[in-house]
């Protein structure tokens, strides 16, 4: 595996992307996965990242830099912090560990300024058979809420996911006998979490490693504090 910006001796270093937007998203070291048309994978700083390009191109740019370990910690933050540039100068939103209460563990996160954008809190299980589900409070927005996809929804929405599942789980097998890509992506031991709203879905989570983000009002910053933390 190649590391490091134009380790490839071909394709340019990837700028980052605007945040702001992002529907779609990874967390991880992996810049240029293994294609048919790639032979080895280029590795670059961890961050945010943003799928782009077709199976023998893909890359992933990022758009949130995660802090590197000479970065120094930052006065009244007790978690760890996202950056809009490689050298951890920009601060874009910090992660604060508020604590436990009732069970309930909750991180808030906040902007460059230090004001609350929102918060996620870790629910515990109501039942010994079930895994623990999550919370994402948004200043000014409804609660969103995270739970395993055989949980959420009606009958209708179970049957079409799984459906999605045996489909997705086809492809993944179809890509993994190729070669195709070397990544921390789509791990199929990850559980999947439908994020819901007023009873729509405005966001999907495989592990945290994995995000879609369907509705346009969510902060993107939240979804990425989610990912840092990891669905734990």
């Amino acid at each position: 595996m190649a590391y490091g910006k134009g380790a490839t001796g071909q394709e340019p270093a990837l700028p980052p992307v605007d945040w702001a937007n992002v529907g779609e998203f990874t967390i991880g070291g992996v810049e240029r996965p293994i294609t048919p048309h790639r032979k080895r994978a280029v590795r670059g700083p961890r961050a945010i990242r943003v799928p782009s390009g077709g199976k023998n191109y893909r890359v992933y740019a990022p758009c949130a830099y995660c802090a590197p370990p000479s970065a120094p910690t930052l006065p009244g933050v007790t978690g760890p912090c996202l950056y809009e540039d490689e050298a951890a100068e920009r601060l874009l939103c910090s992660l604060n560990d508020v604590g436990e209460s009732d069970g309930e563990h909750q991180h808030q996160v906040r902007d460059a300024r230090g004001e609350l954008i929102g918060s996620i809190t870790r629910i515990p299980p109501s039942k010994r058979m079930f895994k623990h589900t999550w919370r994402i409070e948004q200043v000014g927005q409804p609660e969103i809420i995270g739970r395993n996809q055989w949980a959420s929804g009606d009958t209708k929405d179970i049957v079409e996911n799984g459906v999605s599942k045996v489909v997705f789980g086809a492809l993944k097998s179809a890509v993994t006998s190729l070669g195709a890509e070397e990544s921390d992506h789509h791990d199929s031991r990850e559980r999947t979490l439908e994020w819901r709203a007023e009873g729509n879905v405005v966001m999907v989570s495989q592990g945290g490693k994995w995000v879609t983000i369907k509705a346009g009002w969510v902060d993107r910053r939240l979804a990425f504090a989610f990912a840092l933390l990891g669905d734990r």
